[in-house]
């Protein structure tokens, strides 16, 4: 099945990889990331309910697994250092930022900041994580996305050293809604932080110091934004996953959108019980609810929706 349009088309395919293991992991809940290996090729994700990072090779074969002391990996960011390969996984339910090897050993922890927002009892649930990498003429500060706490990003040292939040009031955005996903764009000269403002149905873009820059997808009748939820890149293009929108939008250099990819409109409002649907209800070619996103080197695109069971699918980029 081909999706997209002429200038960016995508063989569609259901299911890439099925959830191994005991039903537990094919009947409990999914609402995770998923990153690409730039080393190997390989998928990275997981299942909250084993709970394990599950990696797959390009070909949807189980090539490792294992535990790594979260609950949940509903963020997950793969940075280089040096030649080696790490990961960053943001747990919303215990509160977590960890960063562990790409064979599971842990390395590093991010701490809730000690700010006024938590110390008065204010809840704290990460969903994402961003780093400005070395690698990109980055300083490898590390940025937090308390997107279903109480919507704020924070901003640390390399080392992990709180250095400042942000709310959305520091420019025109508005205050943060849910600022589910975060990702440093680093295809123009100047690099910017993305805020996925999920619940204002936009994308703010600040500088990495914290400073606001513009928001763009919805008000003054440019409404074409619906819910975005996450980022992935390849090439010029950006790759957003709209999780009520239920589809992908590509985006260009300008921030403006290029192609919509297995849009299902309205599903949210008409399914019963959405996210959760039957599995048999499904459509091929149609997101029910885009949640973890990533690409790949060829353009290809992995696709992880957020409902019981998990739905993971690969759009191969003709």
């Amino acid at each position: 099945m081909q999706i997209g349009n002429s200038n960016h088309n995508y063989a569609w395919h259901e299911k890439w990889v099925e959830a191994p293991g005991p039903d537990s992991a094919k009947e409990g809940w999914a609402h995770h990331g998923i990153v690409v290996s730039s080393k190997t090729g390989n998928v990275i994700t997981f299942h909250q309910s084993e709970p394990r990072v599950l990696v797959f090779s390009q070909q949807g074969e189980l090539v490792n697994s294992w535990e790594v002391g979260v609950k949940n990996a509903h963020g997950m960011t793969l940075v280089q250092e040096n030649k080696d390969e790490f990961l960053w996984l943001a747990d919303n339910l215990s509160g977590q930022v960890v960063k562990v090897s790409v064979d599971g050993d842990q390395s590093m922890s991010i701490y809730r900041p000690d700010i006024d927002t938590y110390n008065s009892g204010e809840k704290y649930s990460p969903t994402d994580v961003a780093v400005y990498e070395e690698k990109d003429g980055g300083n490898g500060d590390i940025i937090v996305a308390d997107g279903y706490g109480s919507s704020l990003i924070h901003f640390y040292t390399k080392s992990g050293d709180y250095i400042k939040t942000i709310d959305g009031t520091e420019g025109e955005g508005g205050r943060f809604a849910t600022p589910h996903g975060i990702w440093v764009d680093t295809r123009k000269n100047n690099h910017e932080l993305y805020i996925a403002d999920r619940s204002n149905g936009q994308i703010q873009v600040y500088s990495l110091d914290g400073s606001f820059l513009r928001a763009f997808g919805t008000g003054a009748g440019a409404d074409w934004l619906h819910s975005p939820s996450g980022f992935a890149a390849w090439g010029d293009l950006l790759i957003v996953a709209e999780l009520r929108g239920s589809r992908i939008t590509l985006l260009d250099l300008d921030d403006e959108p290029v192609a919509y990819l297995g849009e299902n409109t309205g599903a949210f409002k008409f399914n019963e019980g959405w996210p959760n649907v039957p599995h048999s209800t499904l459509v091929p070619g149609k997101f029910n609810s885009p949640h973890g996103i990533a690409s790949d080197g060829d353009g290809n695109i992995f696709v992880a929706e957020w409902l019981i069971g998990g739905r993971i699918n690969k759009l191969t980029r003709s």
